[in-house]
């Protein structure tokens, strides 16, 4: 157990700026951390759900939660999302033009501080807890900046790591509910086989991120870190892409040196005919559907097993837990009404097969529940909408 915080220069410097700016809830005291090995930290983070673009909605550059069509995030909300059985939420973030200039790169403090609020209505809950870097990675989102592609990675680099030090310090004193993303699907805005060069900047960013978070001290010395490969894709991560594990050369002497604590982040949305295009063409998903025209030609169980089963031989063999992200598929009852079946029978088999090879599956709710929406919870009225699908992650997970 980790009995108190180790202060280091940079997480004072920025526990000041903090004090300073007005950012509430900082304590000086570390909450005690419990040491969860591999297996026991998936067991405990069960089934995942994310709060989806809420945090990382953005308009012209500036991030705002109700850009996108969301109310504001209430802690009622995330009391549903709790009480649905859910004990993992994923909190996705954009910071883009909140950060302010070179060279200290300072985040706004409202917007910190309202992360912290949000971060604080799930952890208060006792749920895990997910906070990456989200829409500043993507090439076609104003503002964006943490790009692969970039030609300027000195200040990129230098600005990425700044960031984490503000927000690693904010965060230092939470247990191990409070797991760190680095990024989220991180790669040039082109599909195919990665460009070698952008690869090893996005294995730059990884080890930049592991090495900053550690270096602030206290819990972060031993927190659960979350990294992905190439566009959180599983073949690009675990094939003879690129893909580099970061070193952590910085962990606190606390955890077993035969243990590891970083996570491998990867998403899941295959086949995209069934999961994400917004058509009625395919509507029909597993060995359960009745029509094989309305039934994408690859993507099957066999399939989703074969891509888990290579997550875990890659990494889970070797001490690294995998996080399935993001996984989800599209509303079309509005084009086929037994398309709610084959959605949960989706669910069910990605969970299951997430169970079956050591993975944490979290679910994608972008908060939207017409046609072609993620959502699983009515967010202005704080009530499921899909109770039928909620009802198969959780079988999976039996």
């Amino acid at each position: 157990m980790v009995s108190k915080r180790k202060v280091t220069p940079v997480c004072l410097l920025v526990a000041v700026l903090m004090i300073v700016s007005g950012l509430s809830g900082w304590t000086p005291t570390a909450k005690a951390f419990a040491q969860l090995n591999a297996s026991q930290i998936v067991q405990q983070m069960g089934a995942g759900w994310n709060l989806g673009n809420q945090l990382e909605a953005s308009s012209n550059g500036i991030p705002s939660e109700t850009a996108w069509g969301n109310p504001t995030i209430t802690k009622t909300l995330i009391q549903k999302v709790k009480a649905a059985g859910f004990k993992t939420i994923r909190i996705p973030v954009s910071y883009l033009n909140y950060i302010g200039s070179a060279p200290n790169y300072t985040i706004n403090a409202t917007w910190l501080n309202r992360i912290k609020t949000v971060v604080d209505y799930a952890y208060s809950e006792g749920l895990y807890v997910i906070i990456n870097i989200h829409g500043d990675g993507y090439n076609s989102v104003p503002g964006s900046w943490l790009l692969v592609n970039g030609g300027d990675q000195t200040t990129i680099k230098a600005k990425y790591q700044k960031v984490w030090q503000q927000v690693a310090a904010t965060f230092v004193n939470y247990d191990e509910h409070l797991i760190f993303e680095s990024m989220n699907e991180e790669f040039d805005g082109t599909y195919g086989a990665p460009n070698s060069a952008y690869y090893a900047n996005l294995n730059a960013y990884n080890q930049i991120f592991v090495d900053t978070v550690r270096k602030t001290g206290g819990n972060n010395s031993a927190r659960w870190l979350l990294i992905p490969g190439w566009n959180t894709n599983i073949d690009y991560t675990t094939g003879n892409y690129g893909f580099v594990l970061p070193t952590d050369t910085y962990r606190s002497s606390t955890v077993p040196s035969s243990e590891k604590r970083i996570m491998i982040s990867a998403h899941y949305y295959s086949p995209w005919d069934f999961a994400g295009e917004e058509s009625g063409t395919i509507i029909q998903w597993g060995a359960t559907a009745t029509n094989p025209s309305k039934k994408s030609t690859w993507g099957q169980e066999d399939y989703l097993n074969a891509q888990m089963k290579a997550m875990y031989d890659k990494f889970v063999t070797q001490g690294y837990p995998v996080v399935i992200g993001e996984f989800g598929s599209i509303d079309k009852t509005a084009l086929d009404s037994t398309n709610n079946t084959y959605r949960a029978a989706y669910a069910k088999a990605v969970c299951a097969a997430a169970k079956k090879y050591g993975a944490v599956p979290v679910v994608w709710d972008n908060g939207y529940n017409g046609q072609y929406g993620f959502g699983l919870f009515n967010r202005s009225t704080n009530t499921v909408t899909q109770q039928g699908i909620i009802n198969a992650i959780l079988s999976g997970m039996n």
